[in-house]
């Protein structure tokens, strides 16, 4: 019997909890009757017949805290993975599996033409690791400033590329990008020379145009010019004479000149110091002979009386610009993947000696003129950041990522990821740095590449600007 009414409460309390659930307490008679005859199946009268009449005493005898006990408030439904449909998970998977192999299409789109082009393409260069030392910390006397920003541009859009500069008394000179070498007097560009012929428009016209780099005054009223393809050659800029001293055809101990660049000439114009920067890479990839690192270049001599050439220094990275010292018993010369100088002496004790000048430039050096403090002058078109961050420096030490990056990107493209900050450092007789000059994002003085002091003034030379600035010191 108390198994029976255990039934009943459990069949009411589920009744009452299904009404609560549904907002309201009320139970239609007709809901009761049929709860009640439900009931009634499961007793028994003491006849053993059913009878809705015995369940119904039963169920009055429960009183109304039983029936409390028996509720039990709805729990909240919470909506988890587990409660989902079939029809939902499966959706949800199917989106899933189409993102995914949507993402390793692409991503195989990408890679495998890169890898292809990594596996099959040849680096045009194969360089080696150069290790240099921390650069020199931008503080003291290499504290960034906006001197440069100072300048004044001169002849903007009528020269580009005025890579060096000489002056006869207050007529100055250069060679630019198109092959020329033009006067500059009065505010007029007059071209007095030309090497090569063609068009001069892109790079690949640059062997047959000609290039000329380095530029110097001779004793006699001429200028000694070097161009990169053509040679060295001596020109007369009051009668427009040209005269070929040396041509880079000539081989020099067995080995061409492929990239002349600059020079410097004695007092009495006998003598002409000049450099080849490689045997191998021709000016137009300077780029790639500056991330090979290749040691092929040379400090050379040419007596313009014996028209004799020797070979004063070999294996040399990158030699660049080139300086007599003022008592000319040394010469200077830049080698600029090693960022320092070096230092050949021509006359004295010395004579036929060599050491290092300064190294641990804090930038990569170009061309290298006299100061009128008795020391010279280094331009540097890009720098070596400390505190910060040198991509050349980077690169030098790991050769493999040298020839992925031109197996992919030309040098334009690469020459672009170069930050213009212009560097001008004044080096003391003894290689100690006097001052520098910044612009540190090459708003005024870009890709400079010399710096010529005359009259108190510091002209700037660019290998790639298309135009001249002038500095009051």
């Amino acid at each position: 019997m108390s198994r029976w009414l255990g039934l009943a409460r459990k069949n009411l309390a589920a009744t009452t909890s299904r009404e609560a659930g549904r907002g309201g307490s009320y139970v239609s008679p007709a809901r009761a009757r049929a709860g009640r005859r439900s009931l009634g199946r499961h007793f028994r009268a003491p006849g053993g017949r059913w009878s809705e009449r015995g369940a119904d005493r039963r169920l009055r005898t429960m009183t109304e805290a039983d029936g409390l006990r028996q509720r039990r408030p709805l729990r909240p439904q919470v909506v988890t993975d587990d409660n989902r449909t079939p029809e939902a998970k499966g959706g949800s998977s199917f989106s899933g599996r189409v993102f995914r192999a949507t993402f390793l299409m692409l991503a195989a789109f990408l890679t495998i033409p890169l890898l292809g082009a990594l596996v099959l393409l040849d680096s045009p260069i194969d360089p080696e690791p150069l290790s240099f030392k921390e650069p020199p910390l931008f503080l003291g006397v290499l504290q960034p400033n906006t001197e440069l920003q100072q300048a004044e541009r001169l002849f903007e859009n009528q020269l580009v590329g005025p890579e060096s500069i000489a002056n006869i008394g207050d007529v100055m000179f250069t060679g630019t990008a198109d092959g020329r070498v033009v006067k500059l007097e009065n505010g007029e560009v007059e071209t007095i020379a030309r090497f090569g012929s063609g068009p001069c428009k892109t790079r690949d016209d640059e062997p047959a145009c000609g290039r000329p780099l380095g530029i110097r005054a001779g004793p006699n009223g001429t200028l000694f010019v070097v161009d990169a393809y053509k040679g060295l050659f001596e020109v007369n800029p009051w009668k427009r004479e040209v005269k070929l001293l040396l041509s880079s055809e000539t081989p020099i101990e067995g080995r061409k000149m492929s990239f002349l660049n600059d020079l410097t000439v004695t007092r009495d114009g006998r003598k002409i110091y000049f450099t080849d920067s490689s045997s191998k890479w021709q000016r137009r990839d300077y780029l790639l002979l500056l991330m090979e690192g290749t040691d092929d270049g040379r400090l050379l001599e040419y007596d313009t009386q014996t028209k004799e050439v020797k070979v004063l220094l070999d294996h040399l990275r990158f030699p660049n610009g080139v300086q007599l010292s003022p008592a000319e018993d040394f010469v200077l010369v830049v080698e600029l993947a090693m960022v320092r100088i070096r230092r050949f002496y021509v006359s004295g004790l010395m004579k036929g000696g060599a050491d290092v000048f300064v190294e641990n430039l804090p930038g990569f050096p170009d061309n290298i003129r006299a100061s009128s403090s008795g020391g010279y002058w280094v331009s540097m078109a890009a720098i070596r950041a400390n505190p910060g961050f040198s991509m050349l420096d980077f690169l030098s030490e790991r050769p493999f990522l040298k020839k992925v990056i031109f197996k992919l990107f030309s040098q334009e493209t690469v020459m672009k990821f170069v930050p213009r900050y212009s560097l001008v450092l004044e080096l003391s007789d003894s290689g100690t740095f006097l001052r520098s000059l910044h612009d540190p994002e090459g708003q005024v003085v870009t890709y400079v590449s010399e710096a010529h002091e005359h009259s108190g003034h510091l002209y700037l030379g660019s290998f790639r600007a298309p135009y001249l600035c002038r500095l009051r010191l």
